[in-house]
């Protein structure tokens, strides 16, 4: 988790408090996940190729770029909040299309907040390597 407590934060240590998040959590530094830009309702996060993140040979396995399209989506949805004060949330929907294989080769997700509702954020995902657009994702969170 964050080095700083979510609760306390405000305007723009929200930002902080979530590219925090991606370097102390157990689940997306074992995947390597690293943030390279948080701002409001967009997210940019990379996953640096290793070998155990490969399913065969040097393919990415599926489920390593699905979790870094949630990820980043939860991280926009967030995002656009002015303050992580008692903030819970879910993704309740997730949609992912694998558009070409991604073979050997660092990935970044790009994540906006297409449509923000009271609770429920709606959220577009690009994944592509240095070349090529890899995988879409559609995800529907909620903010509880």
């Amino acid at each position: 988790m964050a080095t700083r407590d979510p609760s306390v934060t405000r305007g723009n240590d929200v930002a902080n408090v979530l590219a925090a998040y991606v370097e102390h959590s157990p689940f997306a530094v074992h995947l390597g996940l690293r943030s390279e830009l948080v701002e409001p309702d967009h997210v940019r996060l990379a996953m640096p190729f290793r070998e155990e993140l490969a399913t065969v040979g040097d393919l990415v396995h599926g489920g390593a770029i699905s979790t870094l399209i949630d990820t980043a989506a939860t991280l926009a949805a967030w995002s656009g909040l002015d303050s992580l004060d008692n903030v819970r949330g879910t993704t309740i929907s997730l949609t992912v299309t694998f558009m070409s294989a991604a073979r050997g080769s660092d990935l970044v997700a790009d994540a906006r907040v297409v449509r923000r509702g009271k609770t429920i954020c709606f959220c577009e995902v690009d994944v592509h390597d240095a070349d090529t657009q890899v995988a879409q994702g559609l995800i529907t969170y909620k903010l509880g």
